[in-house]
């Protein structure tokens, strides 16, 4: 299929890894209707995961963080730096959440999330964004890191005062034009704050930024 200028639209290959089947159907009934979306691969296990990450090569991993053989913190661990992966879980606190984000974990979801909110941790993956939900992941992020927060080294290169400001920002779930409205400065101007910050912290992604920061006490309170 070609747009009306000629260009074919980006279809984002994604694998969904969850031991339930009548999670694996629902997920892929939903993300198959969307028209930039198609599900290339269901796996039931860690392990099936793996092996069918390595055939299929898709661009976004959906990774149950509980499952048979290989969990999900293993599985994201050994796709980081291949295959965007967004955590999901049945569970509000899970003892695998924070090692996941560290892991570099592009998202993490409720199941009972939404399918709306699904299709937006995708694309945003698909994007090398992350998708941080006020409701979900800033909560998890705070409960998780606030007894770690002594242990979190300093950045050997400290962050500019303008740039620990926009790792509140990003911290409190906030998009990128909504950082740049908040501080008027442009889109464009927070997209290179926000990769210079991933540097400086040795981060995969706006979740590790996210994580520092509630760790460093800067994150903005929701």
């Amino acid at each position: 299929m070609t747009s009306a200028n000629g260009v074919c639209p980006r279809v984002i290959r994604t694998l969904i890894a969850d031991d339930q089947e009548a999670v694996r159907r629902s997920v892929r009934r939903f993300l198959d209707a969307q028209p930039d979306i198609e599900v290339v691969g269901e796996a039931a296990d860690g392990q099936e995961a793996l092996e069918l990450a390595a055939e299929l090569r898709p661009d976004v991993a959906l990774v149950d963080i509980r499952m048979p053989r290989l969990d999900g913190l293993e599985v994201t661990r050994r796709l980081s730096g291949s295959v965007r992966v967004v955590v999901l879980t049945t569970f509000d606190l899970d003892e695998y959440v924070y090692p996941a984000l560290r892991y570099g974990a592009s998202g993490f979801l409720l199941k009972r999330s939404g399918p709306s909110l699904l299709a937006e941790a995708v694309r945003a993956a698909a994007d090398g964004e992350s998708l941080i939900s006020p409701s979900v992941t800033v909560r998890l992020l705070r409960h998780v890191t606030a007894p770690r927060r002594p242990a979190q080294p300093a950045p050997a290169v400290p962050l500019t005062e303008r740039e620990t400001e926009i790792a509140g920002q990003v911290a409190a779930g906030r998009t990128n034009a909504d950082i740049a409205a908040e501080l008027f400065i442009s889109p464009g101007t927070v997209k290179t704050h926000v990769a210079s910050i991933q540097r400086k912290l040795g981060v995969a992604n706006r979740v590790g930024i996210a994580v520092h920061a509630w760790e460093m006490g800067y994150a903005i309170p929701q």
